[in-house]
């Protein structure tokens, strides 16, 4: 299994002997089920056997079309241990799948879905190679494939070990390639960071299609020799009762995930009580300040806050375990990568002033897989241009002001839409909270808000614009305010601002 194998490479160790003594890792479904370390490398053998009878070669793109579990995990590790893995949501359409094969070219397509499923339909259709499941195991479904085909299948470091797309929220989606070294490089990061060590168990609530499920919820994990939870899918509802069977050290999630677990607290809290986490992660989107305050008086451990993308192998900048090494709002300290603010001429800026966010690391992909013209755009000598804005305060932590595509250009005045996010959420009868620009006549784009009421609570437009008069430029202050039920997110649980004004109905 390569991406364990190698990391010899990073840390000086044989990983396969370092596991030998420890033999830690488990691989743990919502019933019970384990999956130990001896059991998921005979699965990874026969797997990769099957691949290599069908003429699967290193450079070649397997799509997964499964949900999250055991036989997500353990197709994963077949996979990147022979080629290159393409996870996909398995909720995508027709359509949508037809546009990620295309862009994909998968030679095969692992699944345990049925024949009607829209990935399968597809597949047929492009006359893709279809692997199903059973029991873990990869099950050709047509003889008449199985031709045996010796292959050199063995990655190196610097082979791709992954694709997947940006989120597309302005442009086409683009590729990401991330090879072997990128992933562990990130590993290495997180697990310290967040101090992890076998006695470890996570509990993933992440999707396995999104980079911060795949890394951070699985990947670390095992890296270093731990436990990881495999539930079928998050749910508010059944997350607690999952806490107290499994009673896993720590979970990573997006703040909208950790907004619906404080929900349902309250008729929890003897559970809560009772099963006492190391700490709590979150990522891939900003948490408003006042739900991590909720989040750590609620579980009464600290709320690791870390900023990440796909293009980063996930994380880039986290807060600490260690003594003062958090601050609410900051979404921490570079941590195994160079990060810098610049401004548009690419000049390094001073501690507090508000520029983009550029990284460089080894964690951090070399390019997209697309023409030149967007490559350039990307990255500047060496540099790669994260597209958001953020400052360093004078100790050091970096704090994310919005993405530069975001910001709401109102007669020139450039508002960033967190900073109307974290006045709104902050008022009391507000739940969630989000901004974005609608279109102007003369200003060219105003300012729109989204509020999501708390349950029981009422509040008229007019309330909530007095109280922002005290805390926003009379320029800042939405010009229409909008109450919803809920606010559309992603498969992954993150809002995107762009388009928003669609979405509701605003604007056509």
């Amino acid at each position: 299994m390569y991406i364990l194998v190698q990391i010899r490479k990073i840390i000086n160790m044989n990983f396969m002997s370092h596991i030998k003594v420890k033999k830690t890792i488990q691989v743990i479904s919502d019933d019970g089920e384990i999956l130990n370390l001896e059991s998921l490398l005979i699965l990874i053998e026969k797997n990769k056997k099957l691949l290599n009878q069908i003429g699967i070669k290193k450079n070649d793109v397997v799509a997964i079309v499964l949900d999250n579990g055991i036989k997500f995990i353990s197709s994963f590790f077949s996979v990147i241990n022979s080629c290159i893995s393409a996870p996909l949501n398995p909720n995508y359409s027709e359509r949508e799948f037809n546009f990620y094969y295309s862009d994909l070219k998968p030679k095969v397509l692992v699944t345990d879905m049925k024949d009607d499923h829209a990935s399968v339909k597809v597949a047929k259709k492009r006359k893709i190679k279809i692997l199903n499941l059973k029991k873990n195991l990869f099950e050709n479904t047509k003889k008449s494939l199985v031709e045996y085909v010796k292959t050199n299948n063995t990655p190196l470091l610097k082979d791709t070990a992954l694709i997947l797309h940006t989120s597309g929220t302005t442009s086409k989606p683009k590729m990401v390639a991330l090879s072997h070294e990128n992933l562990l490089s990130s590993c290495k990061n997180i697990t310290k960071a967040l101090e992890l060590k076998s006695k470890d168990k996570n509990m993933i609530l992440m999707p396995s299609f999104h980079i911060h499920g795949i890394v951070a919820s699985i990947l670390a994990p095992l890296y270093v020799g731990g436990k990881v939870v495999a539930l079928p899918k998050f749910n508010a509802l059944s997350f607690f009762n999952s806490l107290d069977f499994h009673k896993p050290t720590w979970f990573t999630a997006v703040p909208t995930m950790l907004q619906s677990l404080l929900d349902r607290e309250k008729s929890n809290k003897k559970i809560v009580k009772n099963n006492r986490l190391k700490f709590i992660r979150s990522s891939s989107a900003s948490l408003p300040n006042h739900v991590l305050e909720k989040l750590e008086k609620t579980f009464k451990v600290p709320v690791i806050e870390s900023y990440g993308m796909t293009e980063a192998s996930h994380q880039m900048t986290t807060n600490l375990l260690i003594p003062l090494g958090r601050k609410v709002g900051s979404v921490g300290v570079p941590v195994g990568l160079k990060v810098k603010i610049v401004d548009h001429n690419f000049k390094n800026l001073n501690k507090n002033e508000i520029g983009e966010v550029v990284i460089k690391g080894r964690n951090v992909l070399k390019s997209y897989l697309a023409e030149k013209k967007i490559n350039d755009a990307a990255f500047f000598k060496g540099w790669f241009k994260t597209g958001d804005l953020g400052y360093f305060d004078k100790d050091g932590f970096l704090y994310i002001t919005g993405r530069i595509k975001e910001i709401i250009n109102r007669g020139g005045e450039k508002i960033s839409p967190k900073e109307i996010d974290d006045v709104f959420t902050s008022y009391s009868k507000v739940d969630k909270a989000i901004a974005f620009s609608i279109q102007h006549e003369k200003l060219g784009e105003d300012v729109c808000v989204a509020i999501v009421l708390k349950i029981n609570l009422n509040c008229t437009s007019s309330e909530l614009k007095e109280y922002a008069k005290n805390k926003l430029a009379p320029f800042k202050i939405p010009k229409k305010i909008v109450f919803v039920k809920s606010i559309p997110i992603g498969a992954t649980g993150k809002i995107q601002r762009i388009g928003l004004a669609k979405k509701l109905g605003i604007e056509k």
